[in-house]
């Protein structure tokens, strides 16, 4: 079934494109915080029972909001270049396989490993990894086909390698699990449930908006005691369905802003927006007595606060962007927009790197206002490096 979607002539936005920088840039300045002591608590993630969320709390949510606003646009471009059903979802699971791949190894890396145990160093062993994802996933500057092929062979095989090398639990002899799975694998979860939704739903809005409902509802019903064991299997990994309600609400947001088929001018598009925005709200703070505000948990009051806010913010940047046609500034945050994944990465190799040389940020840095300070300057270094990095022709894609 193909999706009615009429994507714009141009075939991209710079506002979508503004948004993914954006988000990237603020990630990472808000991971860099994480150890960082003596700042406001809402520059911190809330606990997981705290009822409550904070800036942090919501950038996740925006991967996943604009994951979902991608989606149509994806779906369109495969379509007119010819792709049939089988290729398209044989496409959207590749990726998606790609993602939670990803993230599994990465969740590893962090946590569960026995140092003794292990034949290489973690951070050895995590750099290696990362070479491995550019041999498979790279873009490789090589003309011979043969040669780029048998180098991604290699990176298959050194990841396989890697995870026999992996050792971990409690004696050392247990194998890399999915403790959770990711950033990366909650990200390759939801895509998949949203790309698939999106095509059973045809690109219809209504039909999307109660698709909405439906992983609530799912999410919901896991949370009830004293399920029957089979139907506690059936709603198993409720936490997928969760965040891919919020990728859904980014496919509807492009819907509403994008889709050329539907006669609507751009300030009835903008109040529309306004009217999803301030119903996901409604229904998030109407669902807050029953599950509470838990980014950890994955509430639904989570999830559709969190997009109430990123189609506001978006809708913002549609009209600077787009309408207004305010752009120069878009070029500090084009560098993370255009190599989201190698953005991503990029301070996980910094971090493995830098441990495996036995340093350390200096603790001033971790502290207080220089501590903001310092994540503020390390986000634009990282996104100055990844421009850099795209110069040389390096790039990974899914």
């Amino acid at each position: 079934m193909q999706p009615h979607f009429t994507p714009p002539a141009a075939g991209r936005s710079l506002s979508i494109d503004a948004f993914r920088g954006l988000t990237f840039l603020v990630m990472i300045f808000v991971n860099e915080l994480g150890p960082v002591g003596g700042i406001p608590a809402w520059l911190k993630h809330m606990p997981a029972d705290a009822d409550a969320m904070s800036f942090p709390d919501v950038v996740f949510p925006c991967f996943l909001f604009i994951v979902g606003m991608s989606i149509p646009f994806a779906i369109a471009g495969r379509l007119r270049r010819g792709d049939d059903a089988w290729r398209l979802n044989r496409h959207i699971a590749a990726r998606a396989f790609a993602l939670i791949v990803l993230g599994f190894f990465m969740v590893n890396a962090e946590e569960g490993f026995d140092a003794a145990a292990m034949a290489l160093p973690i951070a050895l062993w995590s750099l290696l990894f990362y070479a491995a994802v550019l041999l498979v996933w790279g873009t490789l500057p090589f003309a011979s086909a043969t040669l780029r092929q048998a180098l991604r062979l290699a990176g298959i095989g050194l990841i396989v390698l890697l995870a026999l090398l992996y050792r971990g639990g409690p004696q050392g002899g247990g194998w890399m699990t999915p403790q959770w799975w990711g950033i990366l694998g909650l990200i390759g979860w939801s895509y998949l449930i949203a790309a698939l939704l999106y095509q059973l739903a045809r690109g219809r809005v209504a039909v999307l908006i109660g698709l909405i409902a439906a992983c609530v509802a799912y999410w919901s019903a896991n949370r009830i005691d004293g399920l029957p064991p089979a139907l506690q299997w059936l709603l198993a990994q409720p936490d997928h369905a969760a965040h891919g309600s919020i990728v859904l609400c980014g496919v509807v947001c492009t819907l509403i802003f994008f889709d050329t088929g539907r006669p609507a001018d751009s300030r009835r598009r903008l109040a529309e927006a306004a009217a999803f925005a301030a119903a996901l709200l409604a229904a998030g703070w109407l669902l807050r007595p029953w599950f509470g505000i838990s980014k950890i948990y994955a509430t639904p009051s989570w999830c559709l606060i969190s997009a109430a806010i990123a189609v506001l913010v978006f809708g913002a940047l549609h009209l600077l962007v787009d309408l207004r046609q305010a752009t120069g500034w878009i070029r500090w945050v084009e560098p993370a927009a255009s190599h989201p994944l190698l953005t991503y990465l990029l301070p996980f190799v910094i971090e493995a790197a830098l441990a495996l040389a036995g340093l350390a940020i200096p603790a001033p840095l971790r502290y207080g206002a220089l501590g903001i300070a310092w994540a503020m300057a390390y986000a634009a270094l990282v996104v100055w490096l990844v421009s850099r990095l795209a110069r040389t022709g390096l790039r990974l894609q899914l």
